[in-house]
């Protein structure tokens, strides 16, 4: 006897039948793709075969759950896809969630260690080892690691907290990121238990927090962290921070606490090299217990260049692929699903002189005006704008781009950033369609 989710979910697919071609039905709905696995609660968990079919419903869940009320009138009933049975017992029996939110997965061992990033792996090794309240001298406090997106930062600070954790399950540690201490705090001040706060962050053993570079501009959320850091800083408690520049450059940020970030030991972590992201593919490859051949792991070492979570996305993508379509992952077949990928990384990479080039003839002056001394409105404001561009566009910090336009200090960067962005916001002279027509050539 069918069930009535399974009716409902009869009723969608023929819709879709209907409306859709048969490739597509095929790929995405066929019971070879997808099914429904189980009804409860008015919600259908439709099983997925693979990560590829579960990301394409997804993303539109919202037109599923639209055919089910306004083309079948069913009402209240919606969609949930899953990859694994353990989902539903996770959302039907919600487990206790881990109040120190330390991910188990994130271990020093399954960290890939390159010329990039070894000597932030054996700083972080250190203080796991040797934490600030466990030595009397060379202790690490703060610890502070910076680096762009999808480098490994979080990788290491959860590694730190798991080593600490086998050594000792009493410590008290807590990783949190700098929006949730926001969020947290902003409700701690509306439910009036600031105190109840306070203690949950200024009692703890070790502090992890990530992303330290979103409280600029939130005085509350700067004055409150900066009550904990002392706090547990002067009682000899570890405290890991991360941030995706270094202290000096957090221009926004009290100087009060940019000492205290800048007093400690600052790790930089660079992107990996070539060497190092085969190694990452293959230490992805053996975790998830998948044969993949060194020609196309290179492939994608040799074209991902920006940040781990990149790189392991396009194994992903390909694996995916391989899964759905049932066809073995070869050389010509990776080249083939990566092409888009592949075509945006032949692209010229943008660089300050390609940005003081566009910039200086859309303003029809010479480029050398963007390097110069001279300050007329007519060549200091393109300089602006170039210097607004070149951190908007790159990964270049503050002092280098200064650097780039004739030694100029950061500062002098920073009030070009701000003043231009607040052109663009009040559009004067319709200088927003301007840059934006620059920032198309650019990216073109």
């Amino acid at each position: 006897m069918e069930t009535d989710g399974l009716i409902i979910w009869k009723k969608v697919l023929n819709y879709l039948k209907e409306n859709e071609n048969s490739s597509y039905i095929n790929t995405f709905f066929s019971d070879k793709a997808s099914y429904m696995h189980e009804f409860y609660n008015n919600t259908l968990f439709i099983k997925c075969e693979n990560p590829f079919v579960l990301e394409h419903i997804k993303q539109n869940i919202k037109k599923i759950n639209s055919i089910i009320k306004n083309e079948l009138n069913i009402n209240n009933v919606t969609v949930q896809p899953i990859l694994e049975d353990s989902e539903i017992k996770k959302i039907i029996n919600p487990p206790v969630k881990n109040s120190d939110n330390i991910l188990a997965k994130y271990t020093f061992d399954s960290f890939v260690i390159g010329n990039s990033n070894k000597f932030a792996h054996a700083v972080c090794v250190s203080v796991a080892e040797h934490p600030s309240f466990e030595v009397t001298k060379d202790a690490h406090n703060p610890l502070f690691l910076y680096g762009g997106v999808g480098l490994g930062k979080t990788h290491l600070m959860h590694a730190i907290a798991n080593r600490l954790k086998e050594k000792n399950s009493n410590y008290k540690i807590a990783y949190v990121t700098s929006e949730k201490f926001t969020n947290e705090l902003i409700n701690s001040i509306k439910e009036k238990n600031n105190e109840e706060f306070r203690k949950k962050y200024r009692s703890l053993d070790v502090l992890l927090i990530d992303d330290i570079q979103f409280i600029e501009g939130k005085e509350a959320t700067q004055e409150e962290f900066f009550h904990t850091f002392n706090e547990l800083h002067s009682n000899n408690k570890q405290i890991i921070i991360s941030s995706d520049r270094p202290p000096q450059e957090l221009i926004t940020l009290e100087d009060r606490l940019r000492s205290r970030f800048e007093s400690g030991v600052p790790i930089d972590i660079q992107a990996p090299d070539f060497e190092t992201r085969v190694a990452i593919l293959k230490k992805k490859c053996e975790i998830d217990q998948r044969d993949i051949s060194d020609d196309v792991l290179i492939l994608i070492a040799k074209n991902i260049k920006s940040n781990i979570r990149e790189l392991e996305g396009s194994l992903n993508k390909v694996w995916s692929y391989s899964k759905i379509m049932q066809t073995p992952i070869t050389y010509d077949m990776a080249t083939e699903v990566l092409k888009d990928m592949l075509k945006n990384k032949e692209t010229k990479e943008l660089t300050i002189d390609y940005i003081k080039q566009v910039v200086a003839k859309e303003f029809n002056i010479k480029i050398d005006d963007l390097s110069s001394k001279a300050r007329p409105k007519n060549i200091a404001y393109p300089r602006q704008i170039a210097m607004y561009i070149a951190r908007e566009l790159t990964d270049l910090s503050l002092p280098k781009i200064g650097e780039e336009f004739g030694g100029r200090d950061h500062t002098t960067v920073m009030h070009a950033c701000d003043k231009i962005k607040d052109d663009i916001e009040k559009k004067t002279d319709k200088i927003d369609i301007k840059i934006d027509k620059i920032i198309a050539i650019l990216k073109d």
